[in-house]
């Protein structure tokens, strides 16, 4: 593991003069050399499931802005093609699958998931191997997940989507069926940071991308606890795992209950929640927060971008922060844009 890495120092509980800085999809179709290799691939997973194409956008990024972390190029639904549920990318509409009902069906064997994502740990060892040759050597490396009760939402409904109607019915109407839903997701999910892990990963991050607008009961038994399990079979096997949290949406008052359980070392941040509120939140504070300035800031740029920047830097001082974004980078940001993100950041600009 890359022990000298800025952003593994903030996770072990450093609070570091200038924040490590990454950003959330920033391999993605805002770079040119992104467009052009997603066109050679053919198709997303003719990308993602290719280690040696996976490799290089993740090394993309790194290249041109110099982040203190590299983020495998990967998706969180490779768990539920894992377990035998197909998965359809079609341009323009996002990702699609075959609504579920029920677990019936559903491959379990470890041996075939380890088969499955192969590719996965390969483009992380390629990755790994491509920092160290280029000159990144204390560039922090992250694999991830998704949640369960994200990937939960996606299988009940057969899409994504923030009003989980249909995991949300399931859970009422069935829910010793919803549970084994969650239980076996948790299991994957738990498998496969494991063994990005062990592949190279310095750390890794756990996406909840539905978790807001939930009821505090639905919170506690679809985001917490299901997390809380994945968690702890992560570090049954590998003690001193590092592990991000992201439950975007999260209200302030549910963070000290959500860290308690889960014992991350960060939690990410959405746009619409206030930093200084979630820090203020807890009893014991996290050895970090991540994010959290909103994405179409970086759109816009200019002033507004600095100010933005500059408040989130102000309201963490002295206290262990990772800059990145509330959520994903948008494909129409421009390139300068970011180039000065990284600049203001770091206090170059």
């Amino acid at each position: 593991m890359t022990v000298s890495s800025k952003l593994v120092r903030v996770l072990e509980g450093s609070v570091e003069k200038t924040p490590p800085v990454w950003l959330m999809r920033q391999a993605g179709r805002y770079l040119p050399e992104y467009r052009e290799l997603r066109a050679k691939a053919g198709s997303f997973w003719g990308m993602a499931l290719n280690p040696a194409y996976a490799a290089e956008v993740t090394l993309q990024p790194i290249r041109r802005f110099g982040f203190d972390a590299a983020i495998l190029f990967s998706d969180i639904l490779t768990v539920p093609e894992a377990l035998g549920q197909k998965v359809t990318f079609t341009t323009g509409e996002g990702p699609s699958l075959e609504p579920v009902t029920s677990t019936k069906g559903f491959v379990e064997d470890r041996q075939a998931w380890a088969g499955y994502f192969e590719p996965v740990y390969e483009a992380l060892r390629l990755t790994r191997a491509g920092l160290d040759q280029e000159g990144f050597g204390e560039t922090a490396l992250l694999g991830f997940a998704g949640a369960p009760w994200t990937l939960a939402t996606y299988l009940a409904a057969g899409a994504g989507g923030d009003e989980q109607k249909a995991a949300k019915l399931w859970a009422y109407r069935d829910p010793q069926g919803f549970q084994a839903l969650l239980d076996i997701l948790g299991e994957c999910v738990a498998f496969h940071l494991i063994r990005q892990l062990e592949a190279g990963a310095d750390a890794v991050q756990i996406f909840d991308s539905w978790a807001a607008g939930l009821s505090d009961q639905e919170f506690e038994d679809w985001v917490i606890k299901p997390t809380a399990k994945v968690t702890a079979l992560v570090r049954q096997h590998v003690p001193q795992a590092r592990i991000i949290g992201f439950p975007r949406g999260m209200e302030p008052a549910i963070a000290d209950r959500f860290q308690r359980a889960t014992q991350m070392n960060a939690i990410s941040v959405g746009t619409h929640t206030s930093l200084t509120a979630i820090w203020s939140s807890f009893y014991i504070p996290p050895m970090a927060l991540q994010g959290n300035l909103d994405p179409e800031v970086l759109v816009r740029g200019g002033e507004e971008m600095r100010r933005a920047v500059e408040r989130i830097l102000d309201q963490m001082r002295d206290k262990s922060l990772i800059f990145n974004l509330g959520h994903g980078i948008l494909q129409q940001t421009p390139i300068a844009h970011v180039e000065e993100l990284v600049k203001i950041v770091r206090g170059q600009s």
